[in-house]
């Protein structure tokens, strides 16, 4: 009888954890981490490959597949990967960011198990530790639409992935040593597309038929602008929201951001300039791709087309043009149109400054006053075990304090599961600002110059503003978002100006659940990595 209550227990338990996934296919991966010689700007350094390729190998899921990703790291320091746009729904262990998940040591390995859940669009991935994405290591992730669920667009003849951004021939370890000392990155060197300079990489067409192109900013420092020669970009989806169909000439894609677009080859037979190039700086970098007709006998010729270079007002119009396709189906944010994100009053506002102080004598950078320095534990390990003196709730304000001191503190900012909240970035420096919030799509309600104040709310876009994971705020203005706290974690929202994030303009936010129960969040991984202070726990589920 004990025995026959034990198995129906287990049986119960796998259903539990196994049912979501159970009629979901399964993706098993294989990475081998290593450094390797690369050339991206005609100079040799050591870049980090995946198998052997930078960039690393392109992810292709469907919605609600389980990815089973084995890293295995063959360098000789710490390496942990992250999904940038990846909800990892009630899965925070799967984050790949030192507050969720201790490092891989090297020549050790580590396999995540997570499920891209609910959810469509173009994301990448990158490593999180130790500035090593100045070293590559990044790549692209497609996430495409069950077969039976419509889109909004014919099916395109081919499927492009354009992994670009800004790039410095020094070595990570010679950056990360800069930033260590105090000081701050120099202007980059070049631009790349898909890990080559000028003319380096090549997209063959057939004249007469549409393509997609997925672009991705994975770069450290520098917004970008991306267009191809004598051809429209038709928009068609932001980090996983079918969008408004609107066609552009040219389009910004700021630091963490990611967005589609369809591009018909209705020109003359010939090759034509790809190019990307940076926006909002004093020295513009460019650097160029090769749109090829498949029966070109003419190679790219004339002058690069140009676009906007430092104009502020030109973007931020573009930036609110994006608009959300509500008759398109998808799986998320609004799943069978349960709700609508303009109907609900949020419940709290936290207002979210960002900072360059100095602190010590040395440069760094802060959120509402505090510049975040890790722990010696992984925050979420630390959170699960109960290990006292690793973090404490409420160490970062919700609201820009008055005065300019700043200082450190591993900040963790406390949240209520299924809280429905405003939050606002507000930047008072002369440089675009990029953020963004992991385990979430938030909806972009508003943007404008000056200081926020409620009475900026009379001109949010409550109706069809587009819902994605990285948003900009340009200088000296603000930016607001609604998003619903709809899943547990312990989540970080940071700056994708990567030497920001290196020098403390991030944070945690727990979100919490006080049921325990699976049903809000899976279970600590049986193969979930110990360090720190949680060294020699148990992962089985308390």
């Amino acid at each position: 009888m004990e025995d026959s209550k034990l198995l129906l227990c287990c049986f119960t338990a796998c259903i539990l954890f196994f049912g979501v996934n159970g009629e979901n296919p399964y993706r098993y991966i294989t990475w081998k981490v290593t450094y390797g010689d690369i050339y991206p700007l005609g100079v040799k350094q050591q870049g980090i490959l995946i198998n052997g390729q930078f960039p690393g190998p392109q992810i292709d899921a469907i919605t609600n597949d389980n990815l089973i990703i084995s890293v295995y790291n063959y360098l000789n320091e710490p390496f942990l990967i992250s999904w940038n746009g990846v909800q990892q729904r009630r899965n925070s262990w799967q984050d790949g960011v030192f507050g969720t998940n201790c490092p891989i040591r090297p020549g050790k390995n580590f396999t995540y198990v997570l499920q891209v859940k609910d959810q469509i669009g173009s994301f990448f991935y990158f490593p999180s530790l130790l500035f090593h994405k100045a070293a590559g290591g990044y790549g692209g992730i497609r996430i495409w639409s069950r077969p039976k669920i419509p889109v909004p667009f014919p099916t395109p003849a081919g499927d492009f992935t354009v992994l670009a951004g800004d790039w410095y021939k020094r070595n990570h370890y010679v950056l990360r040593r800069l930033l260590d000392s105090g000081r701050n990155l120099p202007s980059p060197d070049g631009l790349l597309i898909n890990g080559r300079g000028w003319n380096g990489y090549t997209f063959t067409v057939d004249p007469g038929r549409t393509y997609r192109f997925r672009v991705s900013n994975v770069g450290l420092t520098t917004s970008i602008n991306f267009r191809i020669q004598g051809h429209n970009l038709k928009l068609i989806e932001v980090e996983g929201s079918h969008t408004l169909q609107t066609t552009y000439s040219s389009f910004d894609i700021h630091l963490g951001q990611s967005c589609s677009f369809l591009v018909t080859a209705d020109q003359v037979s010939k090759d034509y300039y790809v190019v990307v190039s940076s926006r909002f700086t004093p020295r513009v970098l460019t650097t160029t791709a090769v749109l090829h007709y498949s029966n070109s006998k003419q190679g790219v010729s004339g002058p690069v087309p140009g676009a906007p270079t430092t104009q502020i007002a030109p973007s931020l119009i573009q930036a609110r043009s994006i608009r959300w396709n509500l008759t398109a189906s998808g799986p998320r944010p609004n799943p069978q149109g349960s709700y609508h994100y303009g109907l609900i009053t949020p419940s709290r506002t936290i207002m979210l400054a960002n900072s360059a102080p100095w602190i010590n004598g040395k440069q760094r950078y802060a959120v509402n006053g505090v510049s975040y320095v890790p722990a010696d534990t992984p925050l979420k390990l630390a959170d699960y075990f109960k290990i006292p003196g690793v973090f404490n709730l409420g160490s970062i304000p919700s609201w820009p304090p008055s005065g300019n001191n700043a200082y450190f503190q591993t900040s963790v900012m406390a949240a209520n599961f299924r809280e429905y909240v405003e939050i606002v970035f507000q930047n008072w420096e002369d440089t675009v600002q990029s953020w963004h919030i992991d385990g979430y799509s938030f909806f972009v309600v508003g943007m404008d110059g000056g200081q926020w104040t409620p009475g900026s709310r009379a001109n949010y876009n409550l109706r069809d503003t587009v819902a994605r994971c990285t948003t900009q705020v340009y200088p000296r203005s603000w930016t607001a978002i609604y998003m619903a706290l709809d899943n547990v974690g312990m989540w970080n929202i940071r700056s994708e100006n990567w030497a920001s994030q290196y020098l403390g303009q991030q944070f945690y936010l727990r979100v919490f659940s006080p049921a325990n129960s699976w049903r809000d969040e899976l279970p600590i991984p049986k193969n979930a990595l110990l360090c720190g202070r949680a060294r020699g726990r148990h992962t089985r589920p308390l």
